[in-house]
């Protein structure tokens, strides 16, 4: 979280708003690609790692890891084909004329690059590898950020994409590093079945896939939507810059949250799916990460609300002023997508794949549609309104659909803790437009205080053994070590 950013700062002022916009852009387009290359199997891998690994059978994992990579490779140079064949009408689609077209050429190695590393990562995750997964990403940015940003910094808009494939090539070789480790049975397999395994890989991965490519499709669509409506009134650099303001909102209201969701998911799925089979156990575990959410990202979400003004002059520069509204109304939606996220991992546990795959389309069209008004009749504010919109019909849409499929329910506890954050979060979120001083002071108040509350509560959850040393240590000069543990 750290390492990124340092990388968006640097991004931020070496490239200006219509650089950051341009950036982003050219991201989302390799995501896409990358996406339909991968064809879900990095989600899907883990799934079917997680299962295999649970019955215990070490042929039966070996198959699958065998698969899982040679599929990733295969996967990966057809989309760098896929995208090559497409470079022109993809810069005429986004940019409204050619000119870009040779770069995107050149982002097939992202794509290529991308599905391979995926496709690794996905076997240190479904193997329940979590350190060796947390060092990847901690080793992927670090390098990510020694070679892209002298990138960018001699060669700036030009410099772009590529950065993003050089970033791309070294995520290979870190994932490479940690996947290495894991040791496999030797053993044969036919065409049979290599054809078998595959099929149950790209079966399930396609659901992924789809769902996937909505979600960036969306973020796209949005992204042309505001640089468009923008443009069309104020010129195609206002458009970019507005483009790149609401990136920078949408980044840094997104930083906190899903570092946390991330974090947690990459032990969370795999063990969610182990036990998809007992409704009770499932619900419990659900429950136990939406309180956990919560807990930590609620506090979080009181200190970004409050220093909103100050955050984006720090993470970006005050070019980016127009972001800070975008940024405010991004922070109620993240804190709905904080409860959302647990509890839709039981659709995907529970392998129910068209629930998953029409709630998702359900959500990311009602998404475009708000945007496109939300822009369209508030300014770049709309954006941010649009999102918040979502949020509160898709965790009505979601919990309906586990309530059908294992019979979930919010614990009292649950409900009275996201009474209580969404409380303070809209109060902190409404005076800003009454009594903005105050309202920063007692939010960044409040942000403190719940953050200690949280970080109590959390320590009589987790057994105390399981923090690092260090880790107690502060806890215990803090006075946060549980009583049963206490002298």
């Amino acid at each position: 979280m750290g390492i990124g950013m340092v990388r968006t700062k640097a991004m931020a002022l070496l490239l200006g708003t219509s650089g950051f916009g341009l950036f982003s852009l050219y991201w989302n387009i390799s995501e896409l690609a990358r996406i339909v290359a991968g064809m879900g199997i990095n989600s899907s891998g883990v799934r079917q790692l997680a299962e295999a690994v649970g019955t215990g059978d070490e042929k039966r994992v070996a198959r699958t890891v065998m698969t899982l990579r040679r599929v990733s490779l295969v996967l990966g140079i057809a989309g760098a084909l896929l995208l090559l064949s497409v470079c022109v009408p993809v810069s005429v689609i986004a940019f409204g004329d050619k000119v870009h077209a040779g770069a995107i050429a050149l982002l097939s190695l992202a794509v290529l690059f991308g599905a391979v590393s995926q496709g690794q990562v996905a076997l240190i995750q479904g193997m329940r590898r979590t350190a060796e997964l947390a060092q990847n990403s901690v080793f992927g940015a670090l390098l990510g950020v020694l070679i892209g940003i002298p990138i960018i910094y001699f060669y700036r808009e030009r410099g772009v994409v590529p950065a993003l494939v050089c970033v791309s090539f070294l995520a290979i070789l870190t994932s490479w590093w940690f996947s290495r480790r894991i040791k496999i049975q030797p053993v044969e397999m036919s065409s049979a079945d290599v054809r078998d395994e595959a099929s149950k890989l790209l079966k399930l991965g396609v659901v992924f896939m789809t769902s996937a490519l909505m979600s960036t499709g969306v973020t796209t669509i949005v992204q042309l939507i505001v640089m468009w409506t923008t443009g069309a009134e104020s010129g195609v650099e206002a458009g970019k810059s507005a483009l790149g303001c609401y990136q920078a909102a949408w980044m840094l209201g997104g930083y906190y949250v899903m570092f946390i969701l991330q974090a947690m998911g990459a032990d969370f799925y795999p063990r969610l799916t182990a036990a998809a089979h007992d409704n009770a156990q499932c619900n419990r575990l659900v429950n136990e990460q939406a309180e956990i959410s919560l807990l930590l990202a609620g506090p979080g979400m009181l200190a970004t609300l409050a220093l909103a003004p100050i955050a984006i002059h720090l993470f970006y520069s005050a070019k980016f002023e127009a972001s800070i509204e975008v940024l405010r109304w991004i922070c109620l939606g993240m804190m709905l997508k904080v409860v959302t996220w647990p509890i839709g991992f039981i659709v995907v546990a529970k392998n129910a794949r068209r629930l998953f795959l029409w709630s998702e389309v359900a959500s990311n069209t009602l998404q475009v549609v708000l945007v496109w008004f939300g822009v369209k009749y508030f300014g770049l504010k709309g954006a941010g309104i649009a999102f918040f919109v979502m949020y509160v019909c898709q965790i009505s849409l979601v919990y309906m659909i586990v309530r059908s499929l294992s019979g979930f329910r919010f614990t009292p506890e649950n409900l009275k803790l996201g009474g209580v954050f969404s409380g303070l979060v809209g109060a902190v979120f409404m005076g800003w437009y009454f009594m903005p001083g105050v309202a920063s002071a007692v939010g960044l108040l409040l942000a403190l205080v719940t953050g200690y509350a949280s970080v109590k509560k959390i320590c009589t959850m987790v057994p105390w053994e399981k923090f690092p040393r260090k880790i107690r240590r502060i806890l215990s000069l803090l006075k946060l070590t549980p009583a049963v543990y206490s002298d």
